[in-house]
């Protein structure tokens, strides 16, 4: 089969690429109001999903899921905006040793949550409490998983601290894939942990 092939590997990676900048630029732009950034986090992680599926459009997937999870998706967002605040406040502000254990475990039950939760709200229908609680849940009986997902967010975050004092210029690149391909990297590992309820 040759490498151009429609139904190759490196085509199928080029175009699972390509889809991953086209999911991050959606993601910026409709979470630019803030209160759209649950909305937009649900609808990244169901049209990353479904184009790995190769299932439709991404563009159409994007805003369908979009529209349909606007409401949970946005009462979702609102305790982690709030919680994230009140954590940046506590590491910044909240400089007291008896209360780094607390910060330190707040931190990473906030960081799991939002791993997963996204990625829940995309594929059950759910009462909001319930999909946090599964968050939670999953992400902590799945912790291989999310360690997994942590790694690969530590490496972009590495890449992006080296090309800032190494190699600026790239920074357009990596912000460029940014978070779309963190999601489509996400994606398999996510499906993988939430199978047992598929």
């Amino acid at each position: 089969m040759s490498m151009f092939a429609p139904d190759s590997t490196f085509m199928r990676g080029l175009s699972a690429m390509i889809d991953a900048i086209w999911i991050n630029i959606l993601l910026v732009v409709t979470s630019l109001p803030l209160l759209t950034v649950g909305a937009a986090m649900t609808a990244a992680h169901d049209a990353s999903r479904k184009s790995l599926e190769s299932r439709g459009h991404v563009t159409a997937n994007y805003f369908q899921s979009f529209r349909r999870n606007f409401v949970k998706s946005t009462l979702l967002w609102l305790p982690f905006a709030f919680v994230g605040v009140l954590l940046a406040y506590a590491w910044v502000v909240l400089q007291f040793t008896p209360l780094l254990i607390v910060k330190i475990a707040f931190s990473l039950l906030w960081y799991i949550a939002w791993l997963w939760v996204w990625a829940l709200q995309a594929r059950f229908e759910n009462s909001v409490w319930s999909t946090l609680r599964n968050s939670l849940v999953i992400g902590i009986s799945r912790m291989g998983l999310t360690v997994i997902m942590a790694v690969i967010d530590a490496v972009l975050i590495a890449l992006i601290v080296a090309s800032w004092f190494l190699m600026p210029e790239g920074l357009f690149l990596l912000v460029l894939f940014g978070c779309g391909t963190l999601i489509m990297l996400h994606t398999p590992l996510l499906e993988r942990g939430m199978s047992a309820w598929l």
